[in-house]
């Protein structure tokens, strides 16, 4: 009988941290290059203040970091 919690603790605790973010992305390309976020592979996905951000790869990082702010600008509604 104490099976049955026990599992459900760790199956519960197996979930901790891992978050479903599939389909609240705004966009399907990358907001620095405007390629399609899957053409080069998986997209490199990072947090900027607080925003999930996904460019379609990771070289596209150093001009996000030269203007973050123009390019968080598109993924504003």
């Amino acid at each position: 009988m104490k099976a049955i919690p026990l599992l459900l603790l760790c199956l519960g605790l197996a979930s901790c941290g891992k978050t479903s973010n599939a389909g609240s992305y705004p966009l399907t390309t990358c907001i620095v290059s405007g390629e399609k976020l899957d053409s080069m592979g998986e997209p490199h996905v990072f947090t900027h203040e607080g925003t999930e951000v996904r460019l379609c790869c990771k070289s596209c990082l150093d001009d996000f970091n030269k203007e973050p702010a123009k390019y968080m600008a598109k993924l504003k509604p």
